[in-house]
């Protein structure tokens, strides 16, 4: 019986076919031998009498059975878990030849790896994967298959097969493995996007060249003009002028897609690498006259082939001496390469996949001080620096990348901008300085300029300087200085602390000037810099800034509202003389009142805080007795505003004010609200 079960578990076919074959034969056996027993002659009955030991025996064949199947099944595990250790062995070893660039034994690593455990599902992709390297495309489909017979949610199956039906040009099979991705994983959106960007790249890349190969074919001038070109500019060892001339007129030829394509086509990028003189001229660290015309001539060209041509844009970044010398060439301190090296990397900074090509091929942890320092021009190319600037800040990585050389390079130079304000391109100054504040989104880079305090002084001296100048230019500049600081004050530091009051008092300055945007501004960083120091918060209030927020709150629009109530609730929270302040500037509490009204949740929190800090102030509760306040704060005490903050402190204020003014209660009874009021008051204690 034992040798039976092991053979219906046999892999091999014909054992498990022969054991199968066998066990029907022992059934129709035993169907058999009961109809036997079972049978009865007529006039005479059969009786069995040893029904009972047959019974039995049938018993302890079961139980046999079943041990037997038991015995098995542990064996079948325990076989399993050793099959499944010697597949991860062989695994890591097809993992570590595959680092190598070993695709062979990777492939044979995985293969013994299968022969031990065939639903391994990483070991299929795997080997797909290094299939994929080794271009035997129908390989890989058939090994991402076997994966997804394994698990049918397999990612990593889908996206291997899709790069596979790529490469065999099975557009539509690729698009639809990514479609399945984002179809098992909604998150993958972004890797869904490169995904189908590649398949629709790749598709109308070989669309150009058929079309481009049918022109040629054709005999039009045009498409014939470029290979002509190509292949004088092919000559060896010509002047440098030869080259130059060529590049030029071969410029002046590409005028559409199919130009470009056959340019790629025919090879036309190796002109840096195949020619030495032009390679020479343009890797020159000093050029002279000649070498400088050569370059800017290749730049042009480079501009030419490929503007709106992605697969011209990712081909030329394969190229290492290109690669090697866009930095050295945007600060060669050469205006004419400058200019045309910005504008070939405008191509690509415009669109997010030219972007992402600058991104993945260049080392931009220079680039930021590089087209930073671009400032002190006065020409076209600061503009064309800060463009550059503000479209890779899009990416992510571009940002990660400026964290690597911030503080020793980056920082030193925008300080030193900063100082030089009056000397350089304002307008693309007050550019480069709302760039470092986008940059403030990324945490680490924000800690850090947050903890410069060279970077401090520096903010504060060109907000010193905009006194004795005023222009619109300046005045963008200390608008975009006003808005760095603010997101900085994000951060909590020492360095912010030890600035504290010096800041606070500038800004306290800046509410006289006469552009809405500076002082909305000026209030905004009051309302960061204050919690960051009492001494700060007691000079504001000598400075007289709770009667200057109360005109400003007076008249202001929501942005303005917003920083302002807020600037008064830090005031009035610490300074008895910032909570008498506002009761004499703001008669029966009318503006505070007004922003208890706000459809914004924010505003009238802080509203209801600086209300409730107020009543401490005698005579400040019974002032409102004529006013409609139980009734407001009633109303969003017991309501559902997001931020509970809105409800404590319109709770507190509410008790405080019956504390106060005991004649409030009289309203607060007709408004059924002496539940709220308990509730407040369990809010006033704990305060």
């Amino acid at each position: 019986l034992a040798e039976l079960v092991q053979g219906l578990n046999s892999t091999d076919p014909d054992v498990k076919e022969k054991a199968t074959a066998e066990a029907e034969k022992r059934l129709h056996d035993q169907e058999n031998s009961k109809e036997e027993e079972s049978k009865t002659v007529m006039d005479r009955t059969v009786i069995n009498t040893q029904a009972s030991d047959v019974a039995n025996a049938e018993a302890v064949n079961a139980d046999g059975f079943l041990a037997i199947l038991e015995k098995d099944a542990k064996e079948r595990a325990k076989r399993r878990k050793r099959n499944e250790h010697l597949a991860n062995a062989l695994k890591e070893k097809g993992n570590d030849a595959f680092r190598k660039g070993d695709y062979v034994t990777a492939i044979q690593r995985y293969t013994e790896g299968l022969e031990k455990l065939k639903d391994k599902k990483e070991l299929y992709t795997n080997r797909a994967q290094a299939y994929l390297k080794m271009q035997e495309y129908e390989k890989a489909i058939s090994d991402c298959e076997w994966a997804l017979k394994c698990n049918e949610k397999c990612i990593k199956a889908y996206f291997l097969m899709g790069k596979a039906h790529l490469a065999l040009t099975h557009f539509s099979k690729s698009r639809q493995c990514y479609e399945k991705i984002l179809e098992i994983n909604p998150q993958k959106e972004s890797l869904f996007k490169d995904c189908m960007n590649e398949v629709n790249l790749e598709e109308k890349r070989m669309k150009d060249e058929e079309r481009a190969m049918k022109e040629v074919e054709s005999g039009k001038l045009a498409a014939l003009s470029i290979k002509e070109l190509l292949q004088k500019l092919d000559r060896p060892d010509q002047n440098i002028l030869y080259y130059t001339g060529g590049i030029r007129i071969l410029t002046g030829a590409i005028k559409d897609c199919t130009e470009q394509t056959l340019f790629r086509t025919n090879n036309g990028f190796s002109i840096l690498k195949d020619n030495e003189v032009v390679r020479g001229g343009f890797c020159a660290e000093r050029k002279n006259a000649a070498e400088v015309d050569l370059s800017v001539s290749l730049l042009f060209l480079w501009q030419a082939v490929c503007t709106g041509n992605e697969e011209n844009q990712r081909l030329l970044l394969t190229y290492p001496d290109v690669n090697a010398q866009l930095p050295k060439l945007l600060s060669s301190g050469v205006p004419e390469i400058q200019k045309q090296t910005l504008a070939l990397i405008s191509v690509y900074s415009e669109n997010e996949n030219g972007r992402r090509l600058l991104v993945r091929h260049q080392d931009l942890t220079k680039w930021l001080q590089i087209l930073m320092m671009l400032v002190n021009s006065t020409d076209a190319r600061a503009s064309s620096a800060m463009n550059i600037l503000s479209n890779l800040t899009e990416e992510e990585r571009f940002k990660t990348q400026c964290r690597v050389m911030l503080s020793t390079s980056v920082l030193p130079s925008f300080t030193q901008l900063l100082t030089s304000a009056k000397l350089v391109n304002q307008a693309a100054l007050a550019r480069c300085i709302g760039i470092m504040g986008n940059l403030c989104a990324d945490v680490v880079i924000r800690m850090q300029m947050a903890e410069c305090k060279e970077c401090w002084q520096a903010c504060l001296k060109l907000v010193d300087e905009c006194f004795d100048v005023s222009t619109p230019k300046y005045q963008d500049c200390l608008f975009a200085v006003l808005g760095l600081m603010m997101n900085l004050l994000l951060e909590s530091n020492g360095i912010i602390q030890h600035f504290a009051v010096d800041l606070s008092g500038r800004c306290m300055s800046l509410l006289r000037e006469k552009d809405g945007r500076i002082v909305t501004r000026a209030i905004g960083v009051l309302s960061r810099i204050l919690p960051a120091s009492l001494s700060a918060v007691e000079e504001a209030v000598k400075g007289g800034v709770v009667k200057k927020m109360i005109k400003f709150l007076k008249a202001g629009g929501q942005i303005t509202s917003n920083y302002g109530i807020k600037t008064l609730s830090i005031c009035t929270r610490s300074n008895r003389q910032a909570q008498e302040d506002l009761v004499k500037s703001d008669k029966k509490f009318s503006v505070l009142l007004k922003l208890l009204e706000s459809e914004n949740e924010m505003i009238v929190g802080n509203a209801a805080f600086c209300l409730g800090q107020c009543l401490a102030v005698p005579g400040a509760a019974t002032s409102l007795l004529n006013s409609n306040v139980v009734m407001i704060l009633l109303k969003h005490a017991g309501g559902d505003a997001t931020r509970t903050s809105v409800q404590e402190n319109a709770a507190i204020a509410l008790g405080k004010l019956c504390v106060a003014e005991p004649r409030h209660i009289v309203q607060l009874r007709k408004l059924n609200g002496l539940a709220i009021l308990n509730s407040s008051m369990k809010f006033v204690h704990s305060t």
